[in-house]
């Protein structure tokens, strides 16, 4: 057999092995849950500040915790993290009792308070040594880079520091030994526009490297950019738990319609998949319950000067579930 012959089934055999190995399926890695709630309560007397809560967040997820203020969710970080004890239920994270295991899993949580309270003469070199001290680690070089890229600088003590500077610490030091769960309430506040887009940026970064975010708001727009899944509170209630994107395709739409006449405004009815929320002069302000495709048949054939369809929005869903609660009250 010639050389070429020998070299052209060398060449045949391996691309036939290699078409094997290519059709052979690749374990998913699996992913643990890191927080999983129970039917937690927390009760103070008679007011209930947290009912039945049961959810739970997979490794390398950015979770946002919704809600206005006063509807549970400080209450619900603080029974995650053992800082209270629940009335009923439970808490694990990474498959272990929160309550019972507390002080080693704290090893692996970075948290940031929604009232950071730190000592009026701390500085930022020093609170680094101190939580250096504490996790067993050097944490100054990490720390000076948060630093750099927050523009905070070192020197300048708490009793001295504006809120945002002192809300820039406190991420810091939640952020700095690259802990596998972050725990954040409301971290953004305080913030600038551009630190507030190199946070989101920054917890992107950590969740793909593996960490999962655990954070609540009550802004929407941070929710709908930087999150993967959602749940809402409301009243001491869990009310929804669902990915972004299925609550942005369940969210209306605001559709604003201008009409030729003002008379035609008043008196054409409108569809059924319209709510008409507001009609003013020529102008209809309505949110869309159904297929954008009925609308443009029916918007066809009437005497429209103008017709904008929003994309869907999140504000919509949210406002929803708490105009059902005062509809209920």
């Amino acid at each position: 057999m010639g050389t070429l012959a020998r070299v052209m089934i060398h060449a045949v055999t391996c691309l036939f092995f290699a078409n094997r190995i290519a059709t052979i399926p690749v374990a998913r890695k699996f992913l643990m849950n890191v927080i999983v709630a129970e039917n937690l309560t927390k009760r103070y007397g008679r007011h209930t500040a947290l009912r039945r809560l049961n959810l739970s967040v997979t490794e390398g997820t950015v979770f946002g915790f919704l809600g206005p203020n006063g509807a549970g969710k400080t209450t619900t970080i603080r029974l995650i993290l053992a800082l209270l004890r629940p009335t009923a239920g439970s808490v694990a994270l990474f498959g272990k009792d929160a309550w019972q295991c507390g002080p080693n899993l704290r090893q692996e949580l970075g948290y940031l308070p929604g009232d950071l309270r730190l000592y009026s003469w701390m500085t930022l070199r020093r609170c680094l040594q101190i939580v250096g001290q504490t996790r067993g680690r050097n944490l100054l070089a990490a720390g000076f880079e948060l630093a750099e890229a927050l523009s905070l600088e070192d020197g300048v003590s708490v009793r001295n520091m504006s809120r945002g500077m002192r809300q820039k610490l406190g991420l810091i030091l939640a952020l700095v030994h690259k802990p596998k769960l972050l725990v954040l309430d409301e971290p953004t506040s305080a913030l600038d526009p551009l630190m507030q887009r190199w946070l989101n940026r920054h917890l992107r970064a950590r969740a793909a490297d593996g960490a999962t975010v655990f954070f609540s708001s009550h802004t929407l727009s941070e929710v709908e950019e930087l999150c993967d899944r959602v749940a809402i509170v409301r009243a001491g209630e869990l009310v929804a738990e669902e990915s972004v994107d299925t609550l942005r395709q369940r969210a209306g739409r605001q559709v604003n319609l201008r009409w030729h006449e003002q008379t035609q405004a008043e008196s054409i009815p409108a569809p059924p998949f319209l709510r008409l929320d507001e009609r003013a002069g020529r102008n209809w302000s309505c949110m869309l319950t159904g297929p954008v495709s009925d609308l443009i048949q029916w918007a066809a054939g009437k005497p429209l000067d103008d017709l904008i369809v929003n994309p869907p929005d999140l504000e919509a869903v949210f406002r929803n579930y708490y105009e059902q609660e005062r509809d209920a009250e």
